[in-house]
């Protein structure tokens, strides 16, 4: 896949990868938004790899809606793309998955001084619980909410579902190495769902100084070539 991205400024990392590929282990179908889209990465991925989704996005800055729009014409895939605030997003629609990789870093942590970053990157701009509560107004009943976050904020997540009635039902951790603290964690819930969790084995970057085999096959599988641009 294709993907044009500023030249300076936010580019997508590999969070975005890893989410994209536990999205697909659910087999996705349907109605689905993508949250935060940025340059329109994850939910494109989605989209080019399971032909029955029919896939929404909403971005508030105009200059990542703008490269998310390119990426999606110039990989022929059809695209609804909301220039909104998710928070003051109104739509009649109801939606089988969100997906979303959402800013996560907390409050207390050293801010950009660039204004594509602070969005990109802080929850001050999309808070947990807000956040969580304008998902579940836009699920179905017993439909799909998958995001990744900061793994130290696991406790804080699982909280904030079962605020809004949502079930925790699949999280998988990410961790820089095998003998490292996971620094990301990938999350599937469920609003009306009765099931317990299932904890995933963990994704291991790297081994060493290499990327691990799983990774490797998912970085092949997601195929990605950047070009970094000015639009």
């Amino acid at each position: 896949m294709l993907l044009y991205q500023p030249e300076s400024g936010y580019c997508y990392n590999s969070d975005s990868i890893f989410l994209y590929d536990f999205i697909n282990s659910f087999s996705p179908k349907g109605s689905v938004l993508d949250v935060g889209a940025g340059c329109g990465i994850v939910g494109l991925l989605v989209a080019r790899d399971n032909k029955k989704v029919e896939l929404e996005a909403v971005e508030k800055q105009d200059v990542l809606a703008a490269y998310a729009k390119k990426n999606a014409e110039a990989n022929s895939i059809d695209y609804k793309l909301y220039e909104a605030d998710f928070l003051a997003f109104e739509t009649e629609q109801k939606y089988d998955y969100i997906i979303s990789n959402p800013p996560f870093y907390p409050d207390g942590v050293q801010k950009s001084k660039d204004t594509m970053l602070t969005y990109a990157r802080y929850n001050s701009s999309l808070p947990m619980d807000a956040f969580f509560k304008k998902v579940s107004q836009l699920l179905k009943p017993h439909s799909h909410f998958i995001f990744c976050y900061d793994a130290t904020q696991f406790g804080l997540i699982s909280a904030a579902l079962d605020r809004v009635k949502m079930r925790l039902v699949d999280v998988r951790f990410v961790h820089p190495k095998i003998d490292r603290t996971a620094s990301l964690v990938m999350i599937h819930a469920r609003n009306g769902s009765k099931a317990m969790v299932k904890v995933h084995p963990p994704l291991i970057h790297f081994d060493g100084n290499d990327l691990t085999q799983e990774v490797q096959k998912i970085y092949a599988k997601a195929k990605t070539e950047s070009i970094k641009c000015q639009l």
